[in-house]
């Protein structure tokens, strides 16, 4: 899974980030953390094909994906968004699965009700549903955290880990960087549209000379510059 961004933004020929290139492997959770505008969403619109200017290549398969907001269509209950989606892929087994996740992020009793109005917390569960119904080789998670109660950030994270077991790859965007640092194998570290630096948390520790925490040494990029 190749990702190479010469350039892209949202003007044409008016770059907001450049030259951001790395690659994931499958099994493994690659951190994209920066801070306000450093570029990070702009770098996943960019690999999922929805940023009106780009130059570069992505190479990435299907994919699972958690936006930093929920998106929901406003006339359609639960049970619409996950039978839309059940349908695209025309897999009978996919309710059972459904069922399961719902049950899991303790949803299963909203189902005839509109998502639009359930609370912050309860429509990110209904976007992990419908992001983690169907098994992919990669899931991109842009601030998936958010808004979550610690039974439901639980089950996420089991959740993730046992994909991962299976073979997907992640890309998880976060300013949580305690959360960042327990559960990736890599980062991609943003600032001003650019990478500032990319490893493990070992090579990013030798970069820096400390044995530091990844908040630490964000806070030591941040102040080279």
């Amino acid at each position: 899974m190749e990702i190479d961004i010469k350039k892209a933004g949202y003007i044409a020929n008016q770059s907001s980030i450049e030259q951001i290139e790395f690659s994931m492997q499958p099994g493994t959770i690659t951190g994209l953390i920066g801070g306000n505008g450093a570029g990070k969403s702009t770098t996943i619109q960019s690999m999922l094909g929805v940023i009106p200017y780009f130059e570069g290549t992505i190479a990435i398969p299907s994919y699972g994906y958690v936006p930093e907001r929920p998106l929901l269509y406003e006339h359609f209950t639960l049970r619409e968004h996950l039978q839309f989606l059940i349908d695209e892929f025309k897999e009978k087994t996919l309710w059972d699965k459904a069922e399961q996740l719902l049950t899991l992020f303790q949803i299963d009793q909203r189902l005839d009700d509109l998502p639009i109005y359930f609370s912050k917390g309860m429509q990110q569960k209904v976007m992990l549903v419908l992001a983690f119904l169907v098994e992919r080789p990669l899931y991109i998670l842009d601030e998936p955290f958010m808004g979550l109660d610690p039974r439901a950030m639980r089950e996420l994270l089991v959740l993730i880990e046992e994909r991962k077991q299976q073979g997907a790859a992640f890309l998880l965007c976060t300013h949580q960087l305690e959360m960042a640092e327990m559960l990736c194998d890599h980062y991609i570290l943003l600032h001003e549209g650019k990478i500032q630096a990319k490893g493990s948390l070992s090579e990013l520790q030798q970069m820096i000379g400390l044995p530091i925490s990844l908040l630490d040494i964000f806070y030591e990029f941040q102040g080279r510059l």
